[in-house]
This record gives C-alpha cells, structure tokens and sequence, in this order.
C-alpha cells in the first residue's frame, strides 16, 4: 500500500496535469490514495514573474476543482487546499468553503516560491492561522528561494506547535542536511520524499525518525510515468523508493514511510 502526499492537477507554469493521468498512474503503479492540490493556484511564474491576469486563477477555484475530484473518487483522492497569500487572504469564503468540504479536505498548501511571498510572513501566517483553526496539517514546498528557505518553515513550525508542518522537498537542490537538522528539532515537523534522494531519506530516518516523513513524488509532473521515468525516459528516483529500499529498512519502517505515517498525520482512512 502507497499513500502519495503530493500528487498535483492544473494548466498551469507549461504543465498540463490531468485527473485522468492521476488515476492511470495511481492504477499503474500501485498508488492507494493520493492527497492532490492545483498547480492552477501559482501566482508568479519560474522567473518570478506575476501570471498574466487571464491566466490566475482564485484559491476558491482551485480547491473546488480538487473537491471535486475527490468526490468522484473518495476512496483514492483526498484534497489540498493551495493558498494564495501575495492575491488573496484567508475570508470567509474560504472557510465557508473549507467547512463545507472539510471531510474531502487533508490539508493546507503552500508553495512559497510560486506565491513570492516568504513562508514566516504574515500574509503567510494568516492562512497557518487558518489551518491550525481547522485542524489541518500545512505541506508547503521548500527550496529554490528565501521566500521558501527551511528555515522559515521552522519558525513557524515552532510559533505553531499544535500544527503539523510537512517541509515538502526538504530545500529542493540542497543536499536535503539543513531540512534534516530542522526537521529532527520539533516534535510537528515533518519531510517528505519529492525529488529527495533515497539516501537523504535514510538519514532523516536515523536523525530524526521513522515517523517524521512521508512519501511525496509530485506526479504527473514528468508525465502519467512519473513514477516509473522522468521526461527524458530516464528511470526516476521513485523506482528506487518503490524497489532498492524494501533492501534497507525493514518491512515495518517501510509501511510506516510508504503509507501508515500519512494515513495518521492526514487522517486518511484505508
């Protein structure tokens, strides 16, 4: 059984990521559940660039587009909602949203690079304020600016205490050692496997624990295969995670990464 944390759907940044990829991909290789967010909520491009207007699309959008899709498969989708702090806040309308959806719902999303907007800000803060009120933990990517520096997350992480905080990628592009550090530090920090080396995970495992991380693989980003390659056909990373690490931990660490420590943080029920 596989409980992927970070599966993604949306037009958005030149991906087109469809449900329908979603689930053959789930189907294919063996995916039990997958917690899924819209790429549709970005609102600053790779370059740090604002979308064009015709292009932004409104958090209220994005999260029912993924409710949505979660209610036609409640036993294989749950939803993320992604934020959008530099656009928009955290109003009624989003709660409103929020409660009527809330069984469909398993967390709250940042992607602090794509919002420009740092994580510990308090137009970020608004929205943790949000997910703490309704229970739910905060996965929100790292890496690739200050806006989304580990060390950020970790001070909200600890201002938070009874909120979980999931470092999605673990500073993506780094050797992974500050998010492990930070990580092994708080009791509700947490890292997952996107585009995480196997051995960085190894690690975690030995510094911080067993159950401080979660399987996470951004699929379909590299197409309905992401699992099995990346885009060049070149075999991806999660190969490894799906075959090579049965080898080095034991079957019980390997369930608790690969789905029960998901299904307990997320509440998911299997």
């Amino acid at each position: 059984m596989i409980i992927d944390t970070h599966v993604h759907i949306g037009n958005m940044l030149g991906f087109l990521l469809t449900q329908d990829d979603v689930i053959y991909s789930m189907q294919k290789y063996g995916i039990s559940h997958g917690i899924v967010s819209s790429l549709n909520a970005a609102e600053f491009d790779h370059h740090l660039q604002p979308v064009p207007q015709e292009y932004q699309h409104s958090q209220l959008e994005c999260l029912y587009d993924v409710v949505r899709f979660a209610k036609k498969f409640p036993d294989k989708i749950s939803a993320a909602v992604w934020v959008r702090p530099f656009n928009e806040n955290a109003d009624n309308a989003l709660c409103k949203a929020i409660e009527e959806n809330r069984q469909y719902i398993k967390a709250v999303k940042f992607h602090p690079y794509h919002s420009n907007v740092p994580f510990d800000s308090r137009q970020s803060e608004q929205f943790i304020e949000l997910a703490e009120h309704y229970h739910l933990p905060i996965v929100t990517h790292t890496g690739g600016s200050d806006n989304a520096s580990c060390i950020r997350v970790y001070r909200m992480a600890k201002k938070y205490p009874k909120t979980k905080f999931v470092m999605v990628h673990m500073g993506l592009g780094t050797d992974n050692n500050q998010a492990i550090d930070l990580i092994s530090k708080l009791p509700n920090l947490y890292g997952d496997t996107t585009w995480v080396p196997v051995q960085s995970t190894l690690k975690l495992i030995k510094t911080a624990g067993i159950e401080k991380v979660f399987f996470g693989s951004d699929s379909p980003i590299d197409g309905k295969d992401t699992y099995l390659c990346n885009r060049n056909g070149e075999r991806s990373l999660y190969q490894q995670y799906f075959n090579e690490l049965k080898t080095l931990i034991s079957p019980e660490n390997y369930d608790k990464l690969m789905y029960e420590n998901a299904a307990s943080v997320f509440d998911i029920k299997l």
